[in-house]
């Protein structure tokens, strides 16, 4: 038998599908991630990286600092009710966990977020992800809720009961509507930070957060 060290260095890390922003990309998400998240926090998960499904149709906020191409999970109208390609959306990221996974949960910043938060919900009531293993965890960065009816209804009526960690800014343009999904979730775990809608450094409390969800996550995985 080998030791308590050579075990921990064998076993299976928590692995992650993560979900970039709004006319972003997987490596510009895996960018930020690694240049601002804690090495602790980074080896400790198996993060895979992919692309939204449609090609930027728009200006992107981040052009001039990140390198194209952009991408976007889905299209929406102004007062985000109304949305276009959401259901080949919901089959292409069925798809990158079949060829991917299989997945303990979903990391997802922005509308990458919100998509990620949304999907536990539509999982259970068999309209999203039936081909694939129930997402157990997930790490909401600058998230909120879905606005169209019929959609919310399914996501979040029974709650999230998966767990979950959020990181809320106190400068985020979206923290409010971050707040309101804290409130379909379970039992959620938050992690404050003073800056904007972007992936947050950690702080020493919220890299204590973060290494006691991620410690949870990964006993849970090891049984």
């Amino acid at each position: 038998m080998g030791s308590e060290g050579d075990a921990n260095t064998n076993q299976r890390k928590p692995r992650f599908l993560c979900l970039h922003g709004f006319r972003t990309s997987g490596a510009i998400l895996k960018k930020q991630i690694f240049y601002k998240w804690a090495t602790q926090v980074v080896e400790k998960l198996d993060l895979v990286f992919v692309d939204a499904p449609s090609p930027c149709q728009g200006k992107s906020d981040v052009e001039g600092i990140f390198d194209p191409p952009y991408y976007e999970w889905f299209q929406f109208n102004k007062e985000f009710t109304e949305y276009q390609n959401f259901d080949e959306c919901l089959a292409y990221i069925e798809e990158c966990m079949i060829k991917h996974g299989p997945f303990d949960g979903l990391l997802g910043f922005s509308q990458g977020a919100i998509l990620s938060a949304a999907l536990p919900g539509l999982q259970d009531k068999g309209v999203a992800l039936t081909k694939v293993p129930k997402i157990k965890y997930l790490i909401i960065i600058g998230g909120a809720k879905l606005q169209n009816k019929s959609v919310a209804e399914k996501a979040y009526s029974s709650g999230i009961t998966c767990p979950s960690v959020h990181f809320l800014g106190e400068q985020d343009y979206l923290k409010k509507y971050g707040i309101e999904l804290l409130e379909s979730c379970g039992d959620p775990v938050v992690i404050r930070h003073p800056k904007g809608h972007t992936i947050p450094r950690f702080d020493e409390k919220g890299l204590e957060t973060m290494l006691s969800f991620i410690e949870k996550v990964q006993a849970e995985i090891s049984k």
